[in-house]
């Protein structure tokens, strides 16, 4: 089994402890929404979980290198790319680097094997990274131990970052809970806001499990795959209430940029659609379904 990513651990669960009741959110009366809002708020909904699970994926990937290189006995050496520590340490983040690009800025405490241990990846005034998104800001990561580690937790904050156009606020936590070699943990959010440059925007909120269903055989993370299922809830401030299951459970791959396979239920106020993420195929595509039609979208 591969030793770092026992790390991709395992999948948090509890989406329960942070569910609302179905039959209390029944009970709120919300205002009818069109056929064209409905559309464009499931779509933005899309786009919202899309970026704070590229957080889960960043966390993940920074876990996985530090417990790569704490490894290596001695000095690492690597490329200017890399983050040299006081005692000759190299940080050379191979598996972020894969994921984003050589764009930033990438500072470790401390610089040794120990943990606790805080990451910080900062894109400055921000950079085209591989994905071929605009990043800037900062990302904060702090693991209490080894990501893989049972009952570690990671904790990822941020300060002024924004994908695009779109400025992401909030607070990620993740948490894992492998036991008996399942690897698995529970992801959620916290505070979680995203706002576009002309005022539009909403709350956020949202649990998850996810499960590792391949690639726990090799080292690298870039043949892993995750099984997904959770739950999330946005807030417009209009009142608009977007709230989201996942009726079978999403597939992502790390080397796929997308959701490949999976079904969601969107429930918008009144109204119900259904997001088809496809037969694996990777692509940006999807197939948002309603009651009198459907349409392709395309993956942020």
């Amino acid at each position: 089994m591969k030793s770092k990513i026992n790390v991709l651990l395992a999948a948090g669960i509890f989406i329960a402890m942070g569910m609302i009741s179905c039959k209390k959110e029944a009970s709120v009366q919300t205002a009818p929404v069109t056929e064209e809002e409905a559309l464009v708020a499931s779509e933005e909904n899309a786009s919202a979980d899309a970026e704070y699970d590229d957080l889960t994926e960043m966390g993940l990937s920074v876990g996985a290198d530090l417990e790569a290189e704490a490894e290596v006995s001695g000095e690492i050496t690597g490329t200017a790319n890399g983050n040299s520590g006081s005692n000759g340490r190299i940080f050379l983040f191979a598996d972020l680097q894969f994921k984003i690009g050589p764009c930033t800025k990438i500072d470790v405490s401390p610089k040794d094997s120990s943990f606790p241990k805080t990451v910080t990846v900062d894109y400055g005034d921000g950079c085209i990274c591989r994905d071929g998104k605009f990043r800037k800001g900062v990302v904060i990561f702090y693991y209490t131990g080894p990501i893989r580690r049972p009952g570690s937790s990671l904790t990822i904050t941020l300060r002024g970052y924004y994908v695009n156009r779109a400025h992401i606020e909030g607070t990620k936590t993740i948490k894992n809970l492998s036991e008996n070699g399942a690897v698995k943990f529970s992801t959620s959010v916290q505070n979680g806001k995203i706002t576009w440059p002309n005022g539009r925007g909403f709350s956020y909120e949202g649990t998850k499990i996810v499960t590792q269903v391949r690639g726990m055989e090799t080292r690298t993370i870039r043949d892993d795959v995750y099984s997904i299922e959770g739950r999330n809830k946005t807030i417009y401030a209009n009142g608009t209430i977007v709230i989201k299951n996942t009726e079978t459970p999403l597939i992502k791959p790390v080397a796929c940029s997308w959701i490949v396979k999976g079904l969601l239920k969107i429930k918008i106020n009144d109204r119900v659609l259904y997001i088809d993420f496809g037969n694996g195929d990777c692509d940006n595509k999807a197939t948002l379904k309603w009651a009198n039609g459907e349409r392709i979208i395309n993956l942020p």
